[in-house]
This record gives C-alpha cells, sequence and structure tokens, in this order.
C-alpha cells in the first residue's frame, strides 16, 4: 500500500481531490469565529489531532502557516479521523500577519505560553470571537507571534511536567472556549 503514503494504511485506499484551502479572511468575518491558529507546528500527527480537537469542540477554523510547519499530509489527515471534512483550513502567507487582520476584524487573539499571566481557565474573552494560537513543538510561539496577540494565557501545571504536547494543550484550551462559552453536549 505505498499509494497510500502512510505507515498504517489499515489496508483502505481512496483516490480524493486535495482539501480546498478555506478563505481566512472568510473564517474572520463568520458569525462568532472560534479559530485555532498553529505557529509553526511540524508533526503531521500533531496538526491531525488538533483538528480533531477542534472538530469535536466546535472550531469555525484552523489556520496553518505556508511555510515551516506541517502541512495536510496523507498523515495528518489520517490523524484527524474525519476532521478535515468538516473543519475548514486555511492557509495564510505567516501567523504574524495572520494576527494582525484578526485584530482588526475584532477577533480576539490569544496565545498559549508558559509565561502567559492569564490562566487558560479565566479566558474572559472566550465567549467572544476569538482566535487562539498553539506555537511549536518545544520552542513554543515565535517572538513576533507573542508579541501580536492581544494576550497570552498559560494553562496551569501544579504537578512534576512543565509543558504539555501541542495537541493536548489545544485540547485543554478549545475546551475551555467550548465551557466558557456554554455549549452543552447536545449541541455539539
Amino acid at each position: 500500500m505505498a499509494e497510500a503514503r502512510t505507515d498504517a494504511p489499515q489496508g483502505v485506499l481512496a483516490r480524493a481531490e486535495p482539501v480546498a484551502a478555506a478563505d481566512f479572511d472568510a473564517l474572520l468575518t463568520e458569525r462568532d469565529p472560534f479559530l485555532v491558529a498553529l505557529d509553526g507546528v511540524t508533526d503531521p500527527g500533531n496538526l491531525g489531532a488538533i483538528l480533531r480537537v477542534a472538530g469535536a469542540a466546535g472550531a469555525t477554523g484552523v489556520v496553518i502557516p505556508r511555510h515551516r510547519a506541517a502541512p495536510l499530509t496523507p498523515a495528518a489527515v489520517k490523524a484527524a479521523a474525519g476532521a478535515v471534512e468538516h473543519v475548514p483550513v486555511a492557509v495564510v502567507s505567516g501567523i504574524p500577519a495572520a494576527l494582525e487582520r484578526a485584530v482588526r476584524a475584532e477577533v480576539w487573539t490569544v496565545g498559549l505560553a508558559a509565561e502567559g499571566t492569564t490562566s487558560v481557565f479565566d479566558l474572559e474573552v472566550a465567549d467572544r470571537p476569538v482566535m487562539l494560537v498553539l506555537g511549536a513543538e518545544g520552542r513554543g510561539l515565535a517572538r513576533l507571534t507573542r508579541e501580536r496577540c492581544d494576550l497570552l494565557a498559560a494553562i496551569p501545571m501544579p504537578g512534576a511536567g512543565d509543558s504539555l504536547n501541542v495537541a493536548t494543550a489545544a485540547a485543554v484550551a478549545c475546551f475551555e472556549v467550548v465551557r466558557r462559552r456554554g455549549a452543552s453536549p447536545a449541541s455539539g
């Protein structure tokens, strides 16, 4: 199954057109946008897992940069477990420029960073138009991305660990937005 271009295709192969990129500006102007932007996430498995989380949380779109990031490869699509069919993915020239566009569209930009001054569990802007911004595995948010976010939020970690996998951090933050927005299990 070399055609599958993934290590474990599970005996099934389908031919499909590439996933069409969503229009970022259209995502910003949707009613009550809830976006997830990825700043340099390079692992296709993490990209897919984040797409799956975003879909389950009801995010209205995911934003990825054109360069220095994982594209929608077969491995990412497989890890997304069908989410690419439901979550629009916008490809932008760079996350810092996308943040400026989001601010102009009155969408709050919240970067997840260990040095954040707000707990992700105290995000008062979560019930407004919002874009969560997650950084690369290991290095986190790039300096310019961090500077352009409206605020930085941290996930409290009282245990021995000092960081989470980016997909796990996305899950924590996305479902805090869901909680703040008052979504019930029946509405998702």
